[in-house]
């Protein structure tokens, strides 16, 4: 039976599978009476929305984290949250590395998707990398948040509020428990706290940068001519992405925006937090509902790009990005081929970054048009938890909690599709294809 499975599910669709099986067993244990503060069952449309959500590593919530659920249902979300970061078979993996179980070929080709490597050859010791990096970095992390946490909150909870916002940090996912203080206000409360804020950021960064990119600055250290080109461009790419963006949400906020009041250390922190987070983590230290039209705007696109492959973070990815863009320049300069850190980019690459590219704008303004028949809120509210949904980010402008029931399913369907759909698309493209038996002929048509 099993191997029969087997050659019906390619790795792909197993993935996929995996992904929908999470989401389902937490959505039942969500709703179950253990799981909320009051005891009584929570609506399995409401549950299923939180399960898709933190197994996606998004943020989206129609209720508050720390009000809504209990300590069960908590625990619940955030095991949703690793498993869903890392990947399930990264956890099935483990498992069976304890159990001494030999790892098969079948196991190593899932392996190979799911963590987003190149090649088959040392993907478990991939693997254990990303286990053992996940455990230090968001070991750390507790530490650190800790230090704050624990003269607020007292020793136990304050560790255990450490240790979720790390896992929820590093995962890129956005879940918090500052309902304790004020219901959905995410970290407003640590607005110039240099730890949190350093900590938080720390965390995003590290686990959005991609699994690969580890490997790489592990292998070869500071010698950074010696790194892929795939390191390469997705390091030069977030760093652009952050400072660009901190920039312009400080010329924009400080202005006429929610910064016009704040010190120079409060807007500096709050400008490169929100330049980060919107990359897909989710957390925010000012109200997304407060700020202006201009950052709106380019925070949709942050959203939108995301992280990198093969990690925690969602998105159309920063590759895709600089692929694009650097096809445009070439074309622009009659070039036939594109050339990245003095490394030609393959024709296949360029054709995954558009489909990749067009998946996502087509999800993105379907997802668009439909929240604006079912809902009746501003256009920009609307983009803007669209974006969050399919770019798998968590940041909104308050409207979630406010949504109908059909609503909250293309949001839901957007946030499965924002975390298994592009990268779906990808290994599918990337899969051995057959060769046409008739090559059509060649015509010209008129562009731009």
């Amino acid at each position: 039976m099993e191997s029969k499975l087997k050659l019906k599910l390619s790795y792909t669709q197993i993935i996929a599978l995996g992904f929908f099986l999470t989401i389902l067993v937490g959505g039942i244990l969500l709703t179950l009476p253990i799981s909320s503060r009051s005891g009584e069952f929570t609506p399995f449309l409401n549950s299923i929305f939180t399960a898709t959500s933190a197994t996606c590593v998004t943020g989206l919530v129609v209720f508050d984290t720390y009000t809504h659920w209990s300590i069960f249902g908590q625990i619940v979300i955030i095991c949703l949250i690793q498993i869903g970061g890392i990947g399930f078979m990264t956890i099935i993996t483990m498992f069976s590395i304890f159990l001494k179980r030999q790892i098969g070929l079948h196991e190593r080709r899932l392996l190979m998707q799911s963590a987003g490597s190149m090649q088959l050859s040392g993907v478990v010791k991939l693997i254990l990398r990303i286990v053992k990096g996940t455990i230090l970095f968001e070991g750390l992390g507790a530490i650190l948040l800790s230090i704050r946490f624990i003269p607020e909150m007292g020793f136990k909870v304050g560790i255990y509020n450490a240790v979720f916002h790390a896992i929820s940090a590093f995962c890129n996912a956005g879940f918090d428990l500052m309902g304790r203080f004020k219901q959905f206000s995410s970290l407003t409360r640590y607005s110039d706290d240099i730890i949190v804020n350093i900590t938080i950021m720390s965390l995003i960064v590290i686990g959005g940068i991609g699994f690969l990119v580890w490997s790489d600055i592990i292998k070869n250290k500071w010698h950074v001519r010696r790194y892929e080109l795939h390191s390469k461009i997705v390091i030069s790419a977030s760093a652009i992405l952050i400072f660009g963006a901190a920039v312009l949400f400080f010329l924009f906020e400080t202005k006429n925006g929610v910064l016009v009041h704040s010190s120079m250390k409060e807007s500096i922190l709050a400008s490169l937090f929100q330049a980060v987070t919107p990359r897909t983590a989710g957390f925010n230290t000012v109200d997304w509902a407060s700020i202006t039209q201009g950052t709106s705007i380019f925070t949709i696109v942050l959203m939108l790009i995301g992280g990198s492959p093969g990690s925690t973070a969602g998105g159309m990815k920063t590759t895709t990005l600089v692929v694009l863009v650097m096809s445009a320049v070439a074309s622009s300069r009659h070039k036939n081929s594109i050339t990245i850190f003095k490394r030609r980019l393959d024709n296949d690459t360029v054709k995954q970054a558009s489909a990749v590219f067009t998946l996502y704008f087509i999800g993105f303004l379907i997802g668009s048009l439909l929240l604006c028949y079912f809902e009746n809120l501003p256009a920009v509210s609307i983009m803007f938890e669209v974006s969050s949904a399919i770019g798998t980010v968590g940041s909104s402008m308050g409207i979630t909690t406010t949504l109908c029931a059909a609503s909250k399913c293309v949001i839901i369907a957007l946030m499965y599709a924002g975390r298994v759909g592009a990268l779906t698309l990808m290994l599918t493209l990337a899969a051995k294809k057959k060769c046409a038996p008739v090559e059509r002929p060649a015509e010209k048509i008129l562009i731009g």
